[in-house]
């Protein structure tokens, strides 16, 4: 594909995104970040964790996407009586057919779009339902393996401030997410605005704008953005010195972090950054691009200590620091190197 080529399907990939926004905005306030940061996954075949107080719209944001775009979608309300069958599917004895015969019937993981609302609220032995779909977005039941639909994705939400009655997702299933993604409170003026359009009785109507082939000719074309090779020594650097045991790493981390970000993140880092660039328009990946995606990748894989709670240091204040302290490599080495 010639560079013209390319450079128009991202002209038109970055008005798709805008069309998306406008859309959004029509039932959603402010969370510009958070719809970015959601519009990358989906764009990179990631999946994404919301974590917020109840009442900022966590659910409605994702029912709205699924509106946008025009592919299958599921809502799963995680409770602490859901079993692993009622995600993934179950066999049943099927007698309409005037024999007896075992026919899978399947759960609501067989979507485009899954909304696990309140994932922390079910038992760690449903929360590993998800693991395979996931990672190799298939699931298996008895002896068979069933492969789910293309584009898939997994969107799910957390509240952070209700600990009784619920069950912390295990690393192994964080690091499934590609992005922690913090939805904070509104701005005064953003909170005004909200208040007005629930109290007013029209009905916001959402169009859709992207297909499920659309979408996945679109994961093709991030795929195809180019990563210089400065980059991918920076994302390199960064993940590294997120571990305290590595010889790179500040005296901060080691100080205050228990473990660090491994491989995936800097997969994570270079596929965001990606995204990123091609949502802008741009045909390559800058250092700011990387940095964009930092926190909401390395949120839940840096593992701070209580020394930094002593401190009074989250895993992104550590991050921030790491951002702060790492600096890019020299574009003139690699310049060489090309000539």
């Amino acid at each position: 594909m010639s560079t013209d080529k390319i450079s128009e399907y991202l002209e038109q990939f970055s008005k798709a995104r805008d069309s998306i926004i406008g859309q959004l905005r029509r039932t959603i306030v402010g969370q510009s970040d958070v719809i970015e940061q959601i519009m990358a996954a989906i764009f990179t075949r990631g999946h994404c964790l919301l974590v917020g107080v109840p009442g900022l719209a966590k659910t409605l944001m994702v029912s709205s996407i699924a509106q946008i775009l025009d592919v299958p979608f599921k809502r799963i309300q995680f409770t602490p009586d859901l079993m692993p069958s009622d995600i993934t599917g179950t066999t049943i004895l099927d007698e309409s057919s005037g024999k007896r015969e075992f026919r899978f019937v399947k759960g609501p993981i067989f979507s485009s779009i899954v909304l696990a609302d309140e994932i922390n609220r079910t038992p760690p032995k449903t929360q590993a339902a998800l693991l395979q779909a996931m990672q190799e977005r298939q699931v298996t039941v008895g002896q068979e393996t069933y492969n789910l639909p293309e584009p898939f994705f997994v969107i799910a939400t957390q509240n952070p401030i209700e600990q009784e009655g619920t069950y912390p997702l295990p690393e192994a299933q964080l690091d499934r997410f590609m992005f922690n993604i913090k939805v904070d409170y509104p701005s005064y003026n953003e909170e005004r605005q909200i208040i007005d359009f629930a109290t007013t009785d029209e009905v916001a109507e959402i169009t859709r704008v992207l297909s499920g082939r659309a979408i996945l000719n679109m994961q093709k074309l991030v795929r195809s953005v180019p990563v210089g090779d400065f980059v991918k020594e920076y994302v390199t650097k960064l993940v590294r010195a997120t571990r305290p045991r590595d010889p790179s790493a500040p005296e901060f981390v080691k100080r205050m972090v228990d473990w660090g970000a491994g491989p995936r993140a800097g997969i994570f880092l270079v596929q965001g950054a990606r995204a990123m660039a091609a949502m802008d328009g741009r045909f390559s990946v800058a250092i700011d691009d990387v940095k964009k995606v930092a926190i909401p990748v390395l949120r839940h894989r840096v593992s701070t200590n209580f020394q930094a709670q002593a401190e009074g240091k989250s895993s992104e204040d550590v991050i921030q620091n790491l951002l702060d302290t790492v600096m890019p490599p020299e574009i003139g080495k690699y310049d060489k190197k090309k000539k």
